[in-house]
């Protein structure tokens, strides 16, 4: 009897162990839902002013978590694309970090077609009421592309910055790992990291943002290695700028 009583036990405790686990991982769980928002929401934390490195080592990245950039479409084994993001005072700032094997890069100059080449995008839509919005893009070789793009149901155009200077002008860099920065070059990643200044994106609306602030955004990489393979935060469809599908950012 002494046995079964101890058995008995043993049952008992192990079922109040998997009940305490299971309490605890909804409790993570939950936490780690407000704090990121549901699936298509981003809750941006608020940060001072630091340097872009090109290596996401200013110590300002640890204060938010990585957002994982599926891959879009499965012609080959897909790699690892993370993001994270930040704001503060005077613009946004953006980390992305892509696994890779190859870097596909030759454009040796700003505001041309990068996206037929590996880069990485961020789109931003401030207000939903106004078919405008940014779009930015930085390769390996760290040139970049920063347009207004106007969307009219479908028929869109970018168009590119005057009197791109001053506080006006983005800071941006890259860097790899596994190998050189070079076209061609083997890597096992390569990582970009920018900032987007308020005063470039005027006259856009709801721009600065305030703590509470919603921002439609999608953040994407396409990648060369076996073909264009396509990352997105939201999935689309044929084209990035489906804007409709876009997420959302919440200013902390």
């Amino acid at each position: 009897m002494a046995i079964k009583r101890t058995e008995k036990m043993k049952a008992i405790i192990q079922q109040l162990f998997l009940i305490t686990t299971m309490v605890g991982l909804f409790g993570v769980n939950n936490r780690l839902l407000a704090e990121s928002g549901s699936e298509n929401e981003l809750i941006i934390k608020k940060s001072q002013d630091f340097k872009v490195t090109g290596d996401g080592s200013s110590k300002q990245w640890g204060s938010t978590g990585w957002v994982n950039i599926p891959q879009r479409n499965t012609t080959w084994d897909s790699y690892t694309t993370r993001a994270k993001v930040l704001y503060s005072e005077t613009g946004i700032y953006f980390l992305f970090d892509c696994q890779d094997k190859k870097l596909i890069s030759t454009i040796k100059n700003d505001n041309e077609d990068l996206w037929e080449e590996d880069v990485v995008e961020v789109f931003l839509w401030p207000e939903e009421d106004f078919p405008v919005y940014f779009e930015y893009e930085l390769s390996p070789m760290n040139y970049e592309l920063p347009i207004i793009v106007p969307n009219n149901k479908g028929r869109f155009f970018g168009w590119l910055p005057w009197h791109y200077s001053g506080e006006r002008k983005t800071r941006h860099a890259t860097s790899a790992r596994g190998g050189n920065k070079e076209s061609g070059a083997f890597v096992s990643a390569w990582v970009a990291e920018f900032f987007i200044p308020y005063a470039l994106l005027a006259p856009l609306k709801n721009i600065p943002p305030k703590s509470g602030t919603k921002w439609r955004a999608n953040m994407y990489r396409i990648d060369y290695d076996n073909g264009m393979a396509a990352f997105s935060w939201q999935e689309t469809g044929k084209s990035f700028h489906e804007y409709k599908k876009f997420g959302t950012f919440i200013f902390e």
